[in-house]
């Protein structure tokens, strides 16, 4: 039996319990950020447990690439509901999820208990890997995302205008304007669109989807000042920046740091000390998000911020997934559509670029000793091939050293 068919066959049986156990698996293993993860999905779900076939792997892929939001968490969201239904979906999500935003609530708790030299060392290791984690990062997205003149103009173009303008609004006019210049400056043949996904989503199904998307952007902002209390302004947030990442966890860095350090719920410290450590954990880069939550309540209220801050930050990526799904079969060969994402992933580029710079590097590079120890990181990051947790346990050694020296 060829391997899709058999794949299409083993589907149709599958249960939610069967993709929690799977994904569980996945998400206690699964180190190295989005790219690597989506090796895991294919080596654990595609080749041994035959769940699709390659073909069908691929156009998911495809489309987590052209989407907003986590790419592999959306992947696996797909392929929780491609073999268990709604409820797969929701298993695999939980299941991938869950095993590194514990271990980040329990930095964020963890944290506030590091005193002395030491603990003061080993925060400054995790911001000065985070300078490493982000160089490589953007490093890597301009080579895939900006490989000609037109992108990487677009790219600088975005750059510059976040810099001038801080907070939400310029990283929202630096990707619309970015998209807008691919239109008009990036257009090919479209791409020959593959098979059509096997996908029972309805219309209706996604068109509720997509109202349910919009109408969060809309309503959270007035409930947000509207009404007392963090717990919809964190919803506000989170919901926000999950709905304008593209290309990759690592963008979510610039927008949740103008969302929150520039509101003053936390400093830069803390922040980039969390975003170091979420490269040590398993799972999704956009937990860091339950770490954030957690900081932005005292005690066990922080619970509760960390949850409402997990779920709205990815939400919006998983309502835009089903809400596109009906219609991506004809929405990816139409060549504007393909323009349009071009240069918003290079604005993407951009944007990361200019939080390399602030906050990120004027926060952690304080000395030549610091300077010299990020370097270090990026080298074994890039030309080493080290693990992204090793690199963070280095980088903590190594600021330990310099609150000695």
């Amino acid at each position: 039996m060829p391997a899709d068919d058999a794949a299409d066959s083993d589907r149709a049986e599958g249960t939610p319990g069967e993709v929690f156990r799977a994904f569980l698996k996945l998400g206690v293993t699964s180190f190295g950020g989005p790219i690597a993860h989506l090796g895991y999905f294919r080596d654990e779900l595609v080749t041994r447990r035959r769940w699709v076939g390659e073909r069908d792997y691929a156009e998911l892929v495809a489309l987590s690439q052209f989407l907003p939001g986590p790419a592999s968490s959306q992947v696996g969201f797909a392929l929780g509901l491609l073999r268990a239904g709604p409820l797969g979906a929701l298993a695999a999500w939980l299941a991938f999820t869950l095993p590194s935003a514990v271990l980040m609530v329990g930095f964020a708790y963890g944290s506030s208990l590091l005193g002395g030299v030491l603990g003061s060392g080993i925060l400054e290791g995790m911001r000065i890997v985070a300078v490493a984690i982000v160089a490589q990062a953007v490093s890597g997205m301009a080579r895939t995302l900006t490989p000609d003149a037109r992108r990487a103009s677009i790219a600088v173009g975005a750059a510059i205008l976040v810099l001038l303008l801080a907070g939400t609004a310029g990283q929202l006019a630096a990707i619309v304007l970015g998209a807008l210049a691919g239109l008009a400056l990036c257009r090919t043949p479209a791409e020959v669109a593959p098979a059509p996904l096997p996908f029972a989503v309805s219309r209706r199904a996604g068109v509720v989807c997509l109202a349910t998307f919009a109408a969060l952007l809309v309503v959270l902002p007035i409930a947000a000042s509207a009404l007392p209390g963090p717990a919809f302004d964190l919803a506000d947030g989170f919901f926000r920046a999950g709905a304008l990442v593209f290309g990759g966890g690592h963008v979510v860095l610039p927008l949740l740091q103008a969302e929150f350090v520039g509101a003053d719920w936390l400093t830069p410290e803390q922040f980039l000390a969390g975003y170091g450590a979420a490269q040590a954990v398993p799972g999704p880069l956009f937990t860091f998000a339950a770490y954030l939550g957690a900081l932005a309540a005292p005690g066990a209220a922080g619970l509760v911020t960390a949850a409402i801050a997990l779920v709205a930050v990815f939400l919006p990526g998983m309502l835009v997934l089903v809400g596109v799904l009906p219609f991506w079969n004809g929405l990816r060969s139409r060549p504007g559509a393909q323009s349009l994402m071009r240069g918003a992933n290079a604005a993407v580029v951009g944007i990361l670029a200019a939080a390399l710079y602030d906050p990120v590097f004027v926060t952690a590079i304080v000395s030549p000793a610091s300077f010299a120890l990020a370097l270090a990181c990026f080298v074994l990051l890039v030309s080493w091939r080290t693990p992204p947790w090793v690199v963070v346990i280095v980088g903590a050694l190594g600021g330990v050293l310099l609150a000695l020296a």
